[in-house]
Order: C-alpha cells, then structure tokens, then sequence
C-alpha cells in the first residue's frame, strides 16, 4: 500500500505507549506551576512576522535562517511561532491584561516551529513548557523561575541537573560592552566566519551562538560581559547566586551563556545535564525587561523560561527515569446476543459514571477472540453476559489474574458490589507490591 503522503520531514507521530510519558510530564508541570500561583494561557500559533523579528532579534538564526514565513490569502506576513514567550506578551498587551494587579504568571504548553537540520532530539515542530512572570522587578522574580523549573525536575527524577548563569547587563551597560565586542571582532574579522561577519555590526552578541570551530576558538580571548556590567546588574546578579544557595540549587557561572534572543536582560540561564557529555541544555530562560516596549507596549520588566518536551524526555531515557503505567481497564464486557449487548451498555454506562474504566465489544466477536483481546488490553475483570445470564440476571465476573470467578448479581447493587471488589483487588496488589 503506497500512501499519498508520509510525515514531512522534522515532524513527529506521538503514539500511544509515547503519550502517556508526555501527558504524566505535562501533568507533573502544571501541578508545580499551580502550587506557585501560575495560570495557564494559550496563544495562536501563528502571528504576525514583525512581532518575531521584533522580539527575537533581526539577526538572531531564528529569524535569519529557521522562521516558516508565508504570504497568507490576505497578503499579509505571518510566520508560525519560533518561541512562546512573544505571542504571550502581544496578548498581555492587546488583551489589556497589563493594566491588572501585576505580577502576571503565566504558563503555556505550546507548539514550535523552526525550519532547522532535524536531529536527535530538535525536530522542526516541536513542544515547549513555558513559564512567564510579567512585572516582577526583583530578583527574587529570577528565582521563583528558576526553582520552578527545578521542582519540576526534581519531581520528574530527573538527576545531575546543573543550573548555568549569566548576568549579560541592562540596556544601559550592554551598548558598552556590545562596543567593546565589536571592536575586539573587527580586530578577528578576518578569522570569523561569513555569518558572524554580517552579524558584527547588526548583533555581535550572537556571535556566542556560533558553533563554528574557528569562532569558538576566538571568543576563548574575548571580553566578558561580567566585568561590564553596572553596579546594579552586579547587586542582582549577586542576589541571585544567594537565593540560589537559599534555594539549595546548584549553580555554575557560565560567563558565554547568552542565549539566542535579542530580548534578554540582566540575567539568562540554562539547565544542563552534566552527565550528557556535552552539558546538554533541557531549559532556558532569562530576564526580558524591554521586550514589551520593543513591541509597542509600556515597559513591563519581566523573566521567563522554556523547556524543550522532547530534550527533556530524551534525558529521562537516558537517565532510565520511569513514568508511572496507567492502568488499561478495570472491567471488559463480553455481550453474547441483543439483550446482552443493552445490558452491557446500561451497566458500561454506569460503572464509566464512577470513573471505573469498564470496555465492551465494539466488533462482534465471538466468546473466544473477546477473551483474548480483553487479555490484550491487560483488563482486571472480564464478565460475559449472555442469554442464560439475562435469564436468570446473575453473571461470572472473572479475575483475570488469579482466574477467580465471583458470582454476581445483575440488579441495582451491581455497581456498589464490583466497587467494593474492585478496591480490595487493588489494596491486594499493592500489599504484594
């Protein structure tokens, strides 16, 4: 059978026995997020192209070289998100939300799209947690992002995880220090490579993104932002160091972190994991408090993170972290004729209204193919209800463990009696366990 289309490529099916482990993930992130007082919200996924080169930096790869950018039927400019925390600021803005009591936390599981090589672990759509607060001016703002994403790992089992940070200065001492780089790359110019030397003059600092071999070598030699910030950036960043020792997280400044974006402030960061080899990034963040004025609003001083779904659980593999089983049916219902498939409903029904998970035959298979998928489907109980079973409205409910059979009742305490049974097979297994 040849298909008229396979996935493109970059892309991903997320099966079942795959989404159960995003979907535990997901749960465990929105638990920790809530007991810090975040809120979740959802934005489209496409926007407008200007508010990405606006955020993110006209020079940054995202916009250069990894934006899906299109002409929709209205002829206008639109491109598919790149990162999520600029469509949250927009709607912060466009929806008036900056005008209620701030701090804003914010939290949003979203899909990304970045037109990049795939490789183990990146893919071209790929999923993102993320976490924002909006009008938090302290430092101790930085922290509470940063010891969520740490709960969050924490509570997933996650080990070695190390928190690397850097303090890259306010508007203010960045146009400094950006002049100092730009003098000491026009000094290497000729060493650099084609893209770093048409980012000299627009963006310098994303020459620290460079993966090329000669550019890692040069920026060994380079000025470091730390000894160029202001006297206030240095108070914040020192503030963060001793929240993080408050905090219990282990920290290492990282003096080339500076992340990808444009919008970052003061502080950014990176969880690694240091067992990886290559202190594999699973989260990033940073402080962005001009990023609502780039983009029309008032100034909003802010911080956020993102965590990649996909690199996080590739660590978890590798790690050998183990996601809880869900548990596939408690009850399966084998109906033989017309009656007993009505029966079988009424009582499906029911039992589903109790949040027991109960099946039934949906194909009309005989005794014998029921019984084996009902094993297929790793189903606790089964109970076959047919003519003599409407007759005389008692049934066998078989554990299809031990091979126990009950006799059972088909009346109105049908649903109490299996719930009472139900209980005990399960306080059963986990004494055994």
């Amino acid at each position: 059978m040849k298909l008229i289309a396979n996935r493109m490529r970059g892309m991903q099916d997320i099966l079942p026995g795959e989404i159960e482990k995003w979907e535990y993930i997901e749960n465990i992130m929105k638990e920790q997020a809530k007991l810090y007082g975040f809120k979740m919200i959802r934005t489209p996924a496409i926007e407008s192209t200007g508010l990405f080169k606006r955020a993110t930096g006209e020079a940054s790869d995202i916009v250069e070289k990894e934006m899906y950018t299109f002409n929709d039927k209205g002829g206008r400019d639109v491109s598919l998100r790149p990162e999520g925390t600029a469509g949250v600021i927009r709607a912060i803005l466009e929806n008036g939300m900056h005008n209620s009591i701030l701090p804003l936390k914010l939290i949003y599981i979203s899909s990304c799209y970045r037109y990049e090589k795939p490789q183990s672990g990146r893919f071209r759509e790929f999923f993102q947690f993320g976490a924002e607060i909006i009008g938090g001016n302290s430092t101790t703002a930085d922290i509470e992002i940063i010891d969520l994403a740490k709960s969050i790992f924490d509570k997933i089992g996650l080990k070695n995880i190390q928190l690397h940070i850097n303090a890259i200065g306010c508007e203010g001492c960045q146009g400094n220090y950006i002049e100092h780089m730009k003098n000491f790359f026009k000094a290497h110019e000729q060493s650099l490579c084609e893209t770093c030397r048409s980012r000299l003059e627009r963006s310098p600092l994303r020459i620290f993104d460079c993966k090329n071999k000669e550019c890692k070598q040069i920026l060994k030699e380079a000025p470091l932002s730390l000894a160029y910030i202001c006297q206030d950036c240095a108070e914040h960043f020192q503030r963060l160091k001793d929240y993080a020792y408050e905090s219990e997280i282990d920290i290492k400044v990282n003096p080339y972190l500076f992340r990808g974006l444009d919008y970052y402030t003061k502080t950014v960061f990176e969880f690694v994991d240091v067992d990886s080899g290559e202190n594999l990034a699973i989260c990033g963040g940073g402080r962005y408090d001009n990023l609502s004025k780039e983009i029309g609003g008032p100034a909003l001083t802010s911080v956020g993170l993102g965590i990649g779904m996909e690199r996080l659980i590739s660590v978890m593999d590798r790690q050998g972290v183990e996601v809880p089983k869900d548990k596939f049916c408690d009850l399966y219902f084998a109906p033989l004729g017309g009656p007993a498939k009505r029966e079988s409903v009424k009582l499906v029904h029911l039992l589903r209204k109790e949040k027991i998970k109960v099946e039934l035959d949906l194909v009309g298979r005989f005794i014998k193919p029921q019984m084996r998928y009902a094993d297929k489907i790793k189903s606790k109980f089964t109970m076959v209800i047919g003519a003599n079973e409407m007759e005389k409205r008692k049934a066998m409910l078989k554990n299809m463990e031990t091979g126990e059979e009950i006799e059972m009742n088909l009346d109105e305490n049908f649903i109490k009696d299996f719930k009472e049974i139900l209980n005990k097979a399960e306080h059963s297994y986990q004494n055994e366990k």
